[in-house]
């Protein structure tokens, strides 16, 4: 079994690192990930490896340091020497694509975060945190060894908690995407903070949390529009 980074490349173009959300199990990306391989080369990072055979095996507790240095090892590895890629993140991996951008930047042209759910940025931030931990563990657990019980217990609790912190000057080089069906909810509320942090665009993306595996296509085509120009208006 190779050891990490792990990911898988299709397409052409300019690099786009893919950073799935939840444990990082590029599951259901597939429409999304062959829309956006007609422009880019797509680089769809596993930073647990859990679909390149390590989906059973002891995870530790995650942050998303851990992710953003597995990423920039990713870009080292993809990118041809003295350019730039493209990053998008949705969900935790949006949160480590923030993360990446803070302390990895240098090979960087643009980032796109949706959703991050920074909850502790939000005035009500602890207690809206709290709720959503709730919400999405207060039942029956899955089973450890599937993505979703690696998330639980490994991810959801130290992702949620993480605090960007504020840049010296506005990130041009940052945009923070929210759903149009998201207002509202915690992931949503702290794109839009977020973007008033980092002196960054904020972008209406189709769909809701999960508008990567809801609305593929337009969300390939909202993404690449919002890289390679066309943005439409703002939210």
């Amino acid at each position: 079994m190779r050891e990490g980074p792990y990911y898988d490349v299709t397409g052409g173009g300019p690099v786009l690192l893919l950073m799935p959300g939840g444990a990082g199990h590029p599951m259901g990306l597939g429409p999304l990930t062959e829309r956006l391989s007609r422009r880019f080369t797509v680089v769809t990072y596993d930073p647990l490896g859990l679909a390149h055979g390590r989906l059973g095996l002891p995870v530790p507790d995650q942050r998303p340091p851990d992710w953003s240095d597995g990423a920039r090892r990713v870009l080292e590895e993809v990118l041809p020497p003295g350019e730039r890629g493209y990053v998008f993140g949705t969900s935790s991996g949006g949160i480590a694509a923030l993360d990446l951008l803070a302390r990895h930047p240098g090979r960087l042209a643009h980032v796109v975060a949706h959703e991050p759910p920074c909850a502790l940025v939000l005035s009500d931030g602890e207690e809206r945190r709290r709720a959503l931990i709730a919400a999405l563990d207060g039942g029956e657990r899955p089973p450890s060894e599937s993505p979703m019980g690696v998330f639980l217990a490994h991810v959801l609790r130290p992702f949620t908690a993480y605090v960007p912190a504020a840049p010296a000057e506005p990130e041009r080089r940052l945009t923070l995407a929210v759903g149009a069906d998201s207002r509202g909810e915690v992931a949503g509320d702290a794109a839009e903070v977020l973007a008033d942090t980092y002196g960054s665009r904020l972008l209406e993306f189709p769909g809701g949390h999960l508008g990567t595996l809801e609305h593929p296509v337009e969300f390939a085509d909202r993404l690449t529009g919002a890289l390679l120009g066309g943005l439409g208006s703002e939210a």
